[in-house]
């Protein structure tokens, strides 16, 4: 009993410390990177992974000490695994309409000037074009 007691606290121990480290790295991602598309990054996928790893550490901490299974806290892991591409999806999708549709027309961007209205490509960028500024000599 004791040696199962301190291996789980081990383990409860570990998860935790590492959640902790994965939530940690993912926050500053968000503070510290440059741009939008980069700072999705930090939250979708180290943070996620740091605060599964917590959840995962709180279902053993109570199945080991007070012998109850909950399912709150795979629940919570679950519809945030799920949740988080969704709106990284969504917010990537909304950056790259408005860069798109720039209102002063002066769009620099690899894909190329806007898609004329009623197209409905705006939501993804075309083949960099020769010419524009990520053509290689593979176009």
């Amino acid at each position: 009993m004791i040696a199962e007691t301190s291996l789980a606290d081990v383990v409860i121990s570990a998860l935790i410390v590492l959640g902790a480290a994965f939530a940690l790295i993912g926050s500053w991602a968000l503070v510290r990177l440059p741009t939008l598309m980069e700072r999705l990054h930090g939250p979708t996928k180290a943070t996620t992974l740091g605060l599964g790893g917590m959840l995962v550490a709180s279902v053993l901490f109570f199945q080991a000490n007070q012998g109850i299974w909950s399912a709150h806290e795979l629940l919570i892991s679950l519809f945030l695994f799920i949740t988080a591409p969704i709106s990284a999806n969504m917010i990537a999708k909304v950056y790259l309409h408005r860069r798109r549709t720039d209102p002063s027309g002066n769009v620099e961007t690899p894909a190329g000037p806007p898609p004329p209205p009623g197209t409905g490509d705006w939501t993804t960028y075309r083949r960099p074009q020769p010419g524009s500024p990520s053509s290689t000599a593979e176009n």
